[in-house]
């Protein structure tokens, strides 16, 4: 009887042995760092190099900005042409989440009525909208109204079927 709870004993540390050593070797194979990695972050937009900036002092024409730095994310014309390099990094903190925006960068070149560059102004996510962008959401008419409610609404208005006498 012993001999048979000794063999049953093995047979499990074997087999435990055997499924610890697979368990290695196919986890080796995975980077750990990502494995258990489950937030990301996004960089998008305009990536400014101070070296380009540097090139591209008050008093600039609007062909030397566009050399040094390329072509602008979006322009203004207003009262006179603004262009604008946008940047911003957003994070989510697992898959399943919406990225929220934590950072955003705003390089504005300001250019006077000859075309030449008056100002430079740095913006940031701290200093609110400089323009809005696009909401994604188009508004309709009417109310807006629960599932319940439209359900509710819409049994008052069944017309009632004829009894018939028996």
């Amino acid at each position: 009887m012993f001999h048979t709870i000794r063999i049953k004993t093995r047979a499990k540390h074997g087999l435990l042995i055997g499924l610890m050593a697979a368990t290695a070797i196919t986890m080796s194979g995975c980077k750990s760092h990502d494995l258990l990695k489950t937030s990301q972050t996004y960089n998008e937009g305009y990536v400014l190099d101070e070296s380009a900036l540097a090139s591209v002092p008050v008093g600039s024409s609007r062909d030397q900005v566009l050399l040094a730095l390329g072509s602008p994310s979006m322009t203004a014309m207003y009262d006179n042409e603004v262009f604008y390099y946008i940047s911003q990094t957003r994070y989510r903190g697992a898959q399943f989440m919406k990225p929220k925006i934590v950072d955003r960068k705003i390089l504005a070149i300001y250019f006077n009525k000859n075309g030449q560059v008056e100002r430079i102004a740095n913006y940031g996510l701290q200093d609110g909208k400089v323009f809005d962008s696009i909401s994604q959401t188009t508004p309709t008419g009417g109310h807006d109204q629960s599932f319940l409610s439209q359900l509710i609404k819409g049994s008052k208005g069944v017309p009632q079927l004829p009894q018939t006498g028996r």
